[in-house]
């Protein structure tokens, strides 16, 4: 039998074999304490207790592992998981390389935190120029960058951070395992938001960490069972159970993205367009190499806030919020959360709606903002 192709892997993701009598999916187990062995303990039997240990969990990780092709370790948020990783990775004296158009939350967290222990940063553009990698300990790429866009060339720049002794990972939040592999490509640890468009119901919080090194595997599951930054087993079961529609929805939001692309880049009054699918798109030479299929995620400039705002209220299907990856449309004037981004900035995330539909409605909204 051939490969199984990308619905197919997303469907049977981390299921359990089949056994009659039993669900696809078993639902999820909520203990803290479990029956030990009174004489082995813990070492009878794989749970012991709930921070470190969960089937629920677990069976997610299976999951998710299956798709970026290695072991992993989900924690509470995306944030849990990038900042657990950093200072997995990290110790004072070392150097790390960060996006400097990348989540600004992980900039706020090198700043704050990082640089406070001695660790010291450097913040570069996602599309380079990057430093010289002499004497780094961690380069981390964000691809696509979050809000820009901007696409890294992932198997170039691992092999220069390795030949520095440097080792790699890669936020790949925007893209997703369907959209790209980052282990495939050299690096040496995938962080990704699994809040966004990999659970996509705008339901849950959820991170994860993925690698193939043991070493790294190990250092990282000890972080977080000593920091508790654990998922709950109903958050952990909601997102294995949403995986299974993540072929099908990324597919209908790439197509939204490209309609709303063509629309928006005829229109005189929408500046700065980026979506790395469009042939004219600064990233799209490398975005058309490296990427399996192009995220549901565009960004264009309205000129003001106030403009922004008109064009959400004027929207039907369009609505005002933060994040990405779901559903629903939602668009984002990233300003407001402390991005280094113009005033009328927006970054809009395309949901499963019908094309036709939301073309309609955002050309309208358009009009009526002017």
């Amino acid at each position: 039998m051939t490969a199984p192709h990308d619905g197919t892997r997303c469907v049977r993701a981390g299921l359990p074999e089949p056994a009659p009598g039993q669900p696809f999916l078993p639902g999820p187990v909520f203990a803290a304490p479990y029956h030990l062995d009174p004489w082995a303990g813990p070492a009878a039997a794989p749970n012991g207790y709930g921070r470190p240990d969960n089937p629920t969990r677990r069976l997610l990780e299976a999951a998710v592992g299956e798709l970026e092709g290695g072991d992993c370790r989900v924690f509470a948020s995306g944030q849990a998981a990038i900042t657990g990783l950093l200072l997995t990775v990290l110790r004072p004296g070392d150097t790390v390389v960060l996006p400097s158009d990348g989540y600004f939350a992980v900039r706020a967290f090198a700043r704050d935190t990082l640089e406070g222990i001695g660790v010291r940063v450097l913040l570069t553009p996602t599309a380079g120029p990057h430093p010289d990698f002499d004497g780094v300990r961690l380069v981390l790429l964000e691809t696509p960058a979050n809000p820009g866009l901007d696409v890294a060339d992932v198997s170039a720049l691992a092999a220069r951070a390795h030949a520095a002794g440097a080792l790699v990972a890669v936020d790949n939040t925007t893209a997703t395992p369907l959209g790209q592999r980052p282990l495939d490509l050299g690096a040496d640890l995938v962080v990704a938001s699994g809040t966004k468009a990999l659970t996509g119901h705008s339901d849950l919080l959820l991170g994860y960490v993925a690698t193939r090194s043991t070493e790294l595997l190990d250092a990282v599951t000890a972080w977080r069972n000593v920091t508790g930054a654990v998922p709950g087993a109903f958050d952990a079961w909601l997102a294995h159970r949403s995986l299974a529609t993540l072929d099908l929805r990324l597919g209908r939001q790439t197509a939204n993205a490209e309609a709303l692309a063509g629309l928006l880049v005829g229109r005189p009054d929408v500046t700065g367009l980026r979506w790395p699918g469009l042939p004219g798109d600064p990233a799209h030479p490398v975005a058309s190499v490296q990427m399996r299929r192009i995220p549901g995620v565009l960004s264009f400039d309205l000129g003001d806030a106030a403009r922004v705002a008109r064009f959400l209220d004027a929207a039907r299907l369009v609505a005002a919020a933060t994040s990405f990856g779901g559903l629903h449309t939602t668009a984002d004037r990233r300003a407001q959360w402390g991005d280094d981004t113009p005033p009328g900035f927006v970054r809009l995330s395309c949901g499963v709606e019908d094309a036709v539909d939301l073309v309609a409605d955002v050309a309208a909204a358009l009009d009526a903002s002017r």
